[in-house]
């Protein structure tokens, strides 16, 4: 599953694990500079992608820290040293890793864990090359569910250690014209929230507020499964009137 090619950014999906989340790819295509999104298993496939276009990870982005979004992180940044950012509001959910798999009748062999450090806050800016991801913090699926929306640096405009969220500021920026929205929003459907830490009023307040409120053509990347858009889903999604 890939997107249309743009010249502006490489976007490679890369469905991982059991489960097939959406693992993502962002990349610079003139700085080779990139971000990983959501490496829950299969650490070598997505090095492979890595390698075939030649990109150098700065940042490992999680939008939440379900098992299946999860597992491959430590793989991953071994073999990158790329740090692994989440909110700090999942940090908890993270220490049970290896009962998640429970919660949906599955029987996994443990996952090593890492320490984690590194936390995001709404409004933060992650950035790679000529890109930056803005962290929307999106609750209801996860306490800690950020949504990240894609933006490109006007030309000029400062660039920033992607390893180091910066505060959100009005420097100048363009649209990149899509959201990765995790398990929060899919298409014509929502996240869960019967899991420990979900919260359905939470869950429906974040796609209103964080989500419903960037613009109808905005491409929407979940999960797991196929795209859509923001004014696709404000019309026909049943569960988000």
């Amino acid at each position: 599953m890939k997107p249309p090619a743009t010249p502006e950014l490489i976007h490679e999906i890369i469905p991982v694990g059991l489960l097939q989340c959406n693992c993502m790819i962002l990349g610079d295509p003139v700085t080779r500079e990139a971000v990983v999104i959501d490496p829950g298993d299969e650490p070598a496939r997505i090095l492979a992608v890595l390698k075939k276009h030649g990109l150098t990870v700065r940042a490992i982005l999680i939008t939440h820290t379900h098992f299946d979004h999860v597992a491959g992180i430590v793989g991953l940044s071994r073999a990158t040293q790329a740090p692994v950012l989440i909110h700090k509001a999942d940090l908890e959910l993270y220490r049970h890793l290896n009962e998640q798999p429970q919660w949906v009748g599955l029987t996994l062999p443990p996952a090593e864990q890492m320490d984690l450090q590194d936390f995001l806050s709404e409004g933060d800016r992650v950035r790679w090359g000529n890109f930056f991801a803005e962290v929307r913090h999106t609750p209801g699926h996860t306490p800690g569910s950020i949504s990240l929306v894609v933006q490109q640096n006007e030309p000029g405009s400062a660039a920033h250690n992607p390893a180091a969220p910066q505060p959100s500021s009005p420097s100048m920026a363009r649209p990149a014209g899509r959201v990765i929205a995790g398990d929060t929003l899919f298409f014509r459907s929502i996240g869960r929230t019967d899991f420990p830490g979900g919260s359905f009023p939470e869950l429906l307040r974040s796609i209103r507020e964080k989500l419903y409120t960037l613009p109808d053509e905005t491409i929407v990347y979940p999960g797991h499964g196929d795209r859509t858009t923001i004014g696709e889903e404000r019309a026909l999604n049943p569960f988000v009137r």
